[in-house]
Parts: C-alpha cells; sequence; structure tokens
C-alpha cells in the first residue's frame, strides 16, 4: 500500500507551522527559563519545610502563614491600598482624559504635565517625596506659616495617604493616554445620533462610552492592580524593611523571609497572593464580559 503524498497546500501549511514555531521558540524557552520553572520551584519550596530536610508537609507552609500576625498586617494594608488606589486611578485618569476630549487652554502643557512623572526616575521621585514630606520637609515649611506643627508624614497614619498620592502621581499619565486612545475610537454617529435624540451627557456616557470603554477599563484596572503590588520600590526607599505600620506590605513581608532565608514562608505567601491576584483579575473579565457583551456582538 503506497503511502499518499502530503499536497502543495499541506506543505505550505507545515512549512507555516514551522516557521511559527521557529520565531516563537525564543519567547517559549524564556517563558520557560524566567517565569515556568521559578514558579513550579516556588510551588515546591511551599509544600517542604525546608530547603535542607525537603520533607513534605502539604499546606503546613500556608497555615503558618495565613497565621502569621506580620503576614496579616502586611495583607490587610495592602489590601486597604490597592481599594483606595485603584479605582481612583481608573476613575481619575478617565476624567482626565474626558477633559482632554474638549477644547480647553494649555491642553498640551496640561497633558505634558502628567506625562512627565512616567519619565522620572524612581529615586527621583522618592527624592521628591522625602523634600515634601519629611519632618523638616516643605509641606510642614509651608503648615508652619499657619501655626501648624510640624510632623513626619511617613511616620504617621496619614502615610498610607501620601504613597496613595505617589501612586496616582506616577501612573495617571499612562493610564489617561490609554483612555484618550479608547475615547477616539468609540463611533462618533453614535454618540451624535443619541445627542439627536435628546440623550442627556450622562445618558450618552453611560450607555455609549462606557460600554465602548469597557475593554479599556478592564486593561487599565489589572495594570493598576499590578502596580499596586509594584509601590513597594517606592516605599523601600523611602522608609526602609520596616517601615510605619500601615506601610508594611506583602512585598515587606516576603522581603524579609528573603532575608532570612525563609524560604518556604515566602513560597506560601508569594502563591496565596498569586492566587488572590488571579482570583480578582478573572472577576475582572467575566464583569467585563457580562458588561461589553452587546457592545462586542
Amino acid at each position: 500500500m503506497t503511502r499518499k503524498q502530503p499536497g502543495p497546500e499541506q506543505l505550505r501549511r507545515r512549512k507555516d507551522r514551522l516557521n511559527s514555531l521557529i520565531y516563537l521558540s525564543p519567547s517559549l524557552i524564556g517563558v520557560m527559563v524566567f517565569f515556568l520553572v521559578p514558579f513550579m520551584v516556588v510551588i515546591y519550596y511551599s509544600v517542604i519545610d525546608n530547603p535542607v530536610n525537603k520533607d513534605f508537609v502539604l499546606i503546613d507552609n500556608f497555615i503558618k502563614v495565613i497565621k502569621n500576625s506580620a503576614f496579616k498586617q502586611a495583607a490587610a494594608n495592602t489590601a486597604k491600598f490597592s481599594l483606595v488606589a485603584v479605582p481612583g486611578a481608573v476613575v481619575l485618569a478617565l476624567l482626565l482624559a474626558m477633559l482632554l476630549e474638549n477644547k480647553i487652554p494649555g491642553k498640551s502643557r496640561f497633558r505634558t504635565f502628567f506625562l512627565s512623572p512616567m519619565m522620572v526616575p524612581v529615586a527621583s521621585v522618592v527624592l521628591i517625596w522625602q523634600v515634601i514630606f519629611h519632618y523638616n520637609g516643605a509641606l510642614n515649611g509651608l503648615l508652619s506659616v499657619f501655626g501648624v506643627d510640624p510632623i513626619d508624614w511617613l511616620k504617621t497614619d496619614y502615610s498610607q495617604i501620601m504613597i496613595v498620592i505617589l501612586f496616582w502621581w506616577k501612573n495617571l499619565g499612562y493610564n489617561m493616554i490609554l483612555f484618550m486612545a479608547a475615547l477616539a475610537n468609540i463611533p462618533k454617529t453614535l454618540v451624535e445620533a443619541a445627542s439627536v435624540d435628546g440623550a442627556s451627557s450622562f445618558s450618552r456616557f453611560w450607555h455609549i462610552k462606557i460600554r465602548y470603554l469597557s475593554p479599556t477599563i478592564l486593561f487599565v484596572t489589572i495594570l493598576s492592580l499590578i502596580n499596586s503590588f509594584k509601590v513597594f520600590r517606592e516605599v523601600y526607599l523611602l522608609t526602609g524593611d520596616y517601615p510605619y505600620e500601615t506601610l508594611y506590605m506583602l512585598q515587606h513581608f516576603m522581603n524579609n523571609k528573603f532575608s532570612s532565608f525563609d524560604y518556604q514562608m515566602l513560597s506560601a505567601a508569594a502563591i496565596i497572593m498569586a492566587v488572590v491576584i488571579v482570583a480578582i483579575i478573572g472577576a475582572l473579565f467575566y464583569a467585563e464580559n457580562r458588561f461589553g457583551k452587546d457592545v462586542e456582538q
């Protein structure tokens, strides 16, 4: 029985698949080496008692982490920060983008003002915040004119508010650009037709613009959520390993566990955080799919 030779179309498809695999292989290898393999190592460390004995303990490390008072405080602080910073970054960026849709004086300067923090290195941002909010900083100098006693803003209950403001200042510009691009892609005919039919500005915004903006809102929310977990850099440079209690984040907990070579606690905390982030992102995808389904259809 003779084997049927592949036709020209089949050969072309095989060649295309081979070429695609060749072009994708550097990215696939990079993802495997720098993401998948380290994550599997983290999972391994999270289920053993220590890297020396390597006894399998299943969920004991996770229970220890959840019961740990430092982890509870770090998780609560991180949750509070994200619940305030992320929605604020999304809403404020959307409002700024809608403002820049209109013809306002100094529009280009206004846009540059919010984009400039993107070009400022983290160390310079930290220096600016130290100059402003230090005990002998500019803010206390200004308030002293009105008879207000100086305080160390980064060592009080106001400290997390200062970091939220820093987060917004650093991220609003990029989020605003994303929303401006999304607003420009909304069909103008729909907005004009709704205006002719007598729809109010709020109705046009809620029933048309928000519907078309839902994918961008999802993307900006996920991006802001990820960035909120990266604020550790700024907090660490401002306050060190053990900051004021309201600034002690999950990254501080994991960084300190790494410094003390407590890899099993570090790994368990990292997996818990990853599971929570994946659950939140999954819920956001579900909400966006339900809300923006009619627009996509």
